[in-house]
């Protein structure tokens, strides 16, 4: 794939097309992001669904945390050939922590709020599911701060017996005020400076549907509707929220599927 220079390596697989040669770079596995490009003309389908061919044949997609073991892909080039592959989708083991004993309130929010949750999650998924064309995510992913890795993706914790949904995304330890930056090329969809769970928060879509969302901020310096480019400074650590400390947490998802950023980016510096 000759547009993407991520500055990784990941698998390079390349599939045969009577049309020429659809060629990706990712991991199939679990919370994983394939990025490719295919003949110009191209149709994709992944268990059918279908996946954007962007006019120059970048495409992008994913697989959430609990993706199963396989999936299929569907392949419609452009002088009419059909193909179709199946994909072994590598199954991941996570950190699972049981905690009893914790007080009601620790674990369930109190019913006044739910509301306004409601309220939040709906404004949330409304800015991932923006439908944007451009292929932004072919600038590659960078880390969008630094420091030490204090949570993972993947991780449960089971909290009274009840199991809390997943961490998504990947925390980084850095003190409040430390630069936040975007991982890539993007427009800001969503800019909200107090959010139940998340604090001030802030989601980057990089296209096709492909976004960032960045948590428990300090301070956001974008506004909705801004064209950011990848390391640009958009925002600074924070500890709002629901948190006990001072960390980023950075989110990915390809439309429901929760991708691990860890997986696309660089080692951590």
């Amino acid at each position: 794939m000759h547009r993407c220079g991520w500055l990784f390596t990941l698998l390079l697989w390349p599939l045969c097309a009577s049309a020429g040669e659809l060629n990706w770079r990712g991991q199939l596995t679990q919370g994983g992001l394939i990025v490719g490009q295919a003949p110009p003309g191209t149709r994709l389908d992944l268990d059918g669904q279908p996946v954007p061919v962007a006019p120059d044949g970048a495409f992008v997609f994913g697989f959430g945390r609990d993706a199963p073991a396989r999936a299929r892909l569907r392949i419609a080039s452009p002088g009419g050939g059909v193909e179709e592959r199946l994909l072994t989708i590598t199954q991941r083991q996570y950190d699972i922590q049981r905690l009893d004993g914790l007080p009601p309130e620790k674990v369930t929010p109190p019913p006044g709020l739910l509301e306004r949750i409601r309220r939040e999650n709906a404004r949330v998924d409304a800015a991932r599911r923006r439908e944007i064309p451009q292929s932004w995510f072919l600038s590659g992913f960078i880390w969008p701060a630094t420091g030490r890795l204090s949570g993972v993706y993947g991780s449960q914790r089971i909290l009274n017996g009840e199991p809390r949904q997943p961490h998504y995304g990947v925390d980084v330890a850095a003190p409040v005020g430390a630069s936040v930056r975007a991982p890539a090329d993007g427009v800001v969809t969503l800019a909200e400076p107090d959010l139940y769970y998340s604090g001030a928060t802030l989601i980057i879509d990089h296209g096709h549907r492909l976004s960032s969302t960045l948590m428990h901020l300090h301070r956001i310096d974008v506004r909705v509707g801004q064209r950011v480019r990848k390391g640009e400074v958009v925002a600074t650590v924070g500890k709002s929220g629901r948190v006990t400390g001072p960390h980023l947490d950075w989110r990915m998802n390809w439309r429901e599927a929760r991708i691990d950023p860890a997986l696309i980016a660089p080692p951590l510096p």
